[in-house]
């Protein structure tokens, strides 16, 4: 279980592997890339920056977004595997998918993800300063 500060609730990521990608499916929304999440796919798919930038992200005055496809259930990132129900870049993915569902606005995600666990008590932040030590040792 995954656990931050200022959250009442808690995250267990194997709840994904039987999920249908409610994170990746849905309403419209902005995945934003930075250069180094850019370089990293780029790598990934081998492939040069001006080809992943032109073909995979739109861009938003200086910033840029993954792109999304239209589907009959709405909108999905172009890297949502919707036959597999997966990510296609999970291991490459931006740091705003690894923050799932830890977001500002989480409504939709306390509505949706079946990895969500409410906490008797929120997060206590010596706790919080133990376990996040614990895994940086560990890592």
């Amino acid at each position: 279980m995954i656990q931050k500060i200022g959250f009442e609730f808690a995250f267990d990521p194997r709840a994904c592997k039987n999920c249908s990608g409610y994170c990746c499916c849905g309403e419209s929304g902005k995945i934003w890339v930075n250069q180094q999440e850019m370089l990293q796919l780029c790598t990934f798919f081998n492939i040069n920056i001006i080809d992943f930038t032109q073909s995979c992200l739109d861009r938003f005055d200086n910033r840029f977004s993954i792109k999304e496809r239209l589907t009959e259930n709405g909108f999905e990132c172009i890297f949502f595997d919707s036959i597999q129900k997966k990510c296609s870049i999970y291991t490459v993915r931006p740091l705003q998918c690894r923050h799932y569902p830890f977001w500002k606005d989480t409504d939709q995600a306390l509505n949706e993800c079946p990895g969500i666990h409410f906490l008797k008590e929120p997060v206590n932040l010596d706790q919080a300063f133990f376990e996040t030590t614990l895994q940086y040792m560990h890592s």
